[in-house]
């Protein structure tokens, strides 16, 4: 297990988290933007980025007095092109962060239990695979000096009143049910869920209200692996484009084995 951290001061009141959640209507896209304000150095991350809206998302980091040091990807997307590459060519400081199941390139590899700090704030990694193979989830961390209520960005795994399709990536419905129940559902009902993807508007959503109101997910497994194999999807568009680039953190040619 691994731990990524900056140089960090001893909080003397809780962290102030910066959160702001950022939208790319093409893909229908969340990025995150999440920093600690009470640092002195107010480091960033930013969960989910879209090339396309890299400069938009930088320009916010500089208006607010940030310092990006993190671009993490939830899963390698089928449906757009991270914009963790275009950040890093910006600012070369950026480390790109991804799951070691996914087997796509990054500076930074995270497995289930690891934490990514910044600041006095960290990031949990769980994996919620069943999307795709390398799926992970990142919560806030659980204690006093930590964001309440907790927060839990889905990537695909979870939407609002959803979930991500199981039928290319190395998906598995049996999996993803599993993920879901016993990485997501287990948290407190009160934790607030930010998931990769809404087409319909909604914006977050809690434990218990997926837990009640999933149409697929408040199912028995049976009822939900019925359901997935019944979706009759068409072939995502941008797969073919987005697929091969965010293997690579969005850029087709790097120099390194890290991008």
């Amino acid at each position: 297990m691994g731990s990524y951290s900056t140089t960090s001061s001893s909080a003397q009141n809780s962290p102030k988290l910066v959160f702001r959640q950022l939208f790319e209507k093409e893909s229908s896209t969340y990025t995150y933007l999440l920093a600690d304000a009470s640092h002195p150095q107010k480091p960033a991350l930013l969960i989910d980025p879209v090339d396309k809206t890299a400069d938009r998302d930088l320009a916010l980091v500089k208006e607010l007095g940030l310092k990006i040091i993190y671009a993490i990807n939830t899963h390698v997307h089928a449906d757009h092109v991270t914009g963790s590459g275009l950040i890093k060519t910006k600012f070369p400081g950026v480390k790109s962060i991804i799951s070691k199941a996914s087997n796509a390139k990054a500076d930074l590899f995270v497995e289930p239990g690891d934490k990514i700090y910044f600041g006095d704030i960290f990031l949990e990694v769980r994996a919620t695979p069943g999307h795709t193979l390398g799926c992970v989830t990142y919560v806030t961390g659980d204690g006093p000096n930590q964001p309440q209520p907790r927060m839990a960005f889905t990537g695909d795994a979870l939407l609002i009143r959803g979930c991500g399709r199981t039928d290319f990536q190395g998906g598995s419905s049996d999996k993803l049910y599993d993920s879901v129940h016993s990485q997501i559902f287990t948290l407190p009902k009160d934790t607030l869920l930010y998931p990769a993807h809404d087409y319909k508007g909604f914006t977050v959503s809690t434990v218990g209200e997926e837990m009640l109101y999933n149409p697929r997910l408040s199912k028995d497994k049976e009822t939900f692996k019925n359901i997935m194999q019944n979706l009759n999807l068409s072939y995502p568009k941008m797969m073919d484009v987005a697929v091969p680039a965010n293997m690579v953190c969005g850029l087709q040619e790097t120099k390194s084995e890290a991008c």
